[in-house]
């Protein structure tokens, strides 16, 4: 079981609609795009800003408009109080789930009573790599000695390397692409959305529903070109998640606290992990992850309701489906990454905010989100509804 504390609760959550690479948010800064869903939790929940005792961001890309700890400058940004800290971590593609995961020890641990996790990319304005620029040239992140015990990977090697390890070939790759968008689809023809996105004032206009799905078929994406050269390469641009951009927040607090506060919970934390993985296949986090959630709780797969497994890349979430068996109708019910973008640093928030709502929708008891990382890492929650 998990280690015992402070029962924590999620009171609420919300999430920019997400927006596809120099699209409608590619002129929002990056700190404004944050600050909006800042603001949308404390509206919507009428809490006094003053209450919350640490705010932690996700935010891969730490340079340009994203420096200086754009979790805090958000906060500032906001006009919020200024002597609530706030803090920015990065654990790659996981960043703001680990930002929730250290959200929810601080509350359950007694160091604060209520906690904001939240996150935000700004993929447009801070492309991939920025950390790492030409000029000046300040050196490689991994150094020969690294390379002693490790190979060097890329995450599209890694998700091909997945994809041939546990022998899924081109065509259930695509399959994936195809389903993603068709959920993702059906999702915003059913409203499914509605409540969990705060509109996003671009130039007057509020941008409120997610940019980056695209109509397709088996045919087109059989034709797509593979992202590496070569033959042996299987992913496309139709089986990864896409660059975009966006941001989420989640108000979460001791249940003590919001019983004080008068505020209604609307779902528990059971559960949250940081995991290490093999750092040259990379994205296999999700995997241990999971097994080391159900271990803690003592929940089978078949206890869980709604998965939110980030798709990175299709093999991601098909390596994970043969791992841990669970039923695919459960996983990811109103399309992924693949449909809805990737906003590295804000996922993991916006991840959580997709399953609370759909464990409300259909009345579920219990939702799992797992993202695989960059290095080797997978992150982990488990939510169970009020």
């Amino acid at each position: 079981m998990a280690a015992s504390g402070a029962c924590v609760v999620v009171v609420d959550a919300v999430r920019s609609a997400v927006g596809r690479r120099n699209g409608a948010l590619a002129a929002v800064h990056p700190a404004d795009l944050l600050a909006t869903t800042l603001l949308a939790l404390v509206a919507r929940t009428g809490i006094d800003p003053a209450a919350v005792g640490q705010v932690v961001g996700g935010c891969v890309g730490q340079v340009g408009a994203q420096a200086s700890n754009v979790t805090r400058t958000a906060w500032l940004t906001a006009g919020l109080p200024l002597d609530v800290p706030a803090t920015t971590v990065n654990a790659q593609c996981g960043s703001s789930q680990q930002a929730l995961t250290l959200a929810h020890g601080a509350v359950a641990g007694g160091l604060v009573d209520v906690a904001i996790a939240c996150g935000v990319e700004a993929m447009s304005v801070v492309p991939m790599g920025s950390t790492v620029p030409r000029d000046p040239d300040v050196g490689q992140p991994r150094s020969a000695r690294y390379c002693e015990h490790y190979e060097v990977t890329t995450q599209f090697e890694g998700a091909d390397r997945i994809a041939k390890r546990w022998r899924i070939g081109r065509d259930e790759l695509d399959e994936l692409g195809l389903r993603s968008q068709e959920r993702a689809a059906e999702a915003w023809a059913g409203a499914r959305f509605d409540g969990q996105i705060e509109p996003v004032n671009v130039d007057g206009v509020a941008f409120a529903r997610d940019e980056c799905l695209r109509a397709t078929s088996l045919e087109a994406l059989a034709g797509l070109r593979s992202n590496l050269p070569g033959d042996g390469s299987l992913h496309t641009a139709g089986t990864s998640s896409q660059i975009s951009d966006g941001a989420a927040a989640v108000l979460v607090m001791s249940e003590a606290r919001a019983a004080q506060l008068g505020l209604q919970p609307r779902a528990v934390l059971l559960d949250s992990v940081l995991v290490g993985s093999d750092p040259e296949l990379m994205l296999t986090g999700p995997i241990p992850a999971t097994r080391r959630l159900l271990e803690r709780t003592g929940l089978t797969i078949d206890d869980i309701d709604v998965f939110e497994v980030n798709e990175a890349f299709a093999s991601v979430v098909l390596a994970w489906q043969k791992e841990t068996g669970a039923d695919p109708a459960r996983v990811n019910p109103n399309g992924g990454a693949i449909a809805l973008g990737h906003p590295l640093g804000a996922t993991g928030c916006v991840l959580l905010t997709k399953a609370l709502y759909e464990l409300e929708r259909t009345h579920g008891a219990r939702a799992l989100v797992t993202m695989c990382c960059g290095g080797g890492l997978g992150t982990g929650t488990v939510i169970e509804r009020l």
